[in-house]
């Protein structure tokens, strides 16, 4: 049981070590940031239904009630993809990440409004240290600054992926994490099409080994073994580890794109990774 219990762990931190490259992979693919998510999505979505075909998982809709709210979320999905990625081109991969992972608190915070539950004061207070947090990372409150812009894109990256998940928790129960995962991809290959219109193939060709990366490894591979780690831990549980995203984007930046993060960077970022601690531990206990 013990060794279960450590290769489940190991799996976990796997996939949050896959879902981290985003970071780096964001800021160095030389595309265009709508046409990266096109492959993103699109490259997930193919590796997402041949493994869903492979474990003769059901893909279809179980009630024609579910498609707005799915197509909802690919929506909010795609826009969290592509602000994400704007953050992290405007700004660096320390910025973006950390600006992007307020997400958990933004999600206690727009709760109520989905459920019946009420606003805890705690989640203010978090709220509040998630804002101090931010204010320590803007080097300067100028709009004309791309970080100030990457860092605001990174927080309306964090709404969305927020109200995403909140809008498709009804359906975690009744399909397939995969399912809903390769359901999301295609939405979001569709909406993009557009972006193939105007494109450089002589530039597509030397990013393809990253775009296969990114599509495989990050999205695809990296969201399905955290999907699938759900089975053996608590949301709780895979939050506090999945916090590691900024840590691991940081450090993979350091060597990769010689980012080197400011004091600013350091006292911000560990507050606001302090806050989705306290939350995924607090809620653990509630």
């Amino acid at each position: 049981m013990k060794n279960q219990h450590t290769n489940h762990l190991l799996l976990l931190g796997l996939a949050t070590l896959f879902i981290s490259t985003s970071g780096v992979l964001g800021k160095y693919i030389d595309l265009p940031t709508p046409l990266i998510i096109w492959f993103r999505s699109a490259l997930a979505a193919i590796f997402l239904f041949l493994f869903c075909k492979f474990k003769k998982l059901n893909i279809k809709l179980k009630s024609k009630k579910d498609l707005p709210t799915i197509v909802l979320g690919g929506v909010l999905l795609g826009i969290h993809w592509v602000t994400y990625f704007l953050a992290l081109k405007l700004s660096n991969v320390a910025v973006g990440m950390l600006s992007m992972f307020t997400f958990p608190v933004i999600t206690a915070l727009l709760e109520p409004f989905f459920t019946k539950s009420k606003l805890n004061p705690i989640h203010v207070i978090l709220g509040l240290m998630v804002l101090l947090g931010i204010y320590i990372l803007a080097p300067e409150i100028n709009f004309e600054s791309t970080y100030l812009r990457g860092i605001l894109l990174g927080v309306f990256s964090a709404f969305s992926y927020a109200l995403r998940n909140l809008i498709l928790k009804r359906h975690v129960s009744r399909y397939d994490g995969t399912v809903l995962m390769m359901q999301q991809c295609t939405i979001v290959a569709l909406l993009l099409i557009p972006v193939l219109f105007n494109i450089n193939i002589e530039q597509i060709q030397t990013q393809i080994p990253f775009l296969l990366i990114l599509g495989l490894v990050t999205t695809a591979l990296g969201h399905s073994l955290f999907i699938s780690s759900l089975k053996h831990f608590s949301v709780s549980t895979a939050s506090i580890i999945g916090s590691a995203q900024p840590i691991f984007g940081i450090i993979m930046a350091y060597f990769f794109l010689n980012e080197i993060p400011t004091l600013n960077t350091f006292i911000g970022g560990s507050l606001i990774l302090a806050t989705v601690i306290i939350e995924s531990i607090r809620s653990k206990k509630a």
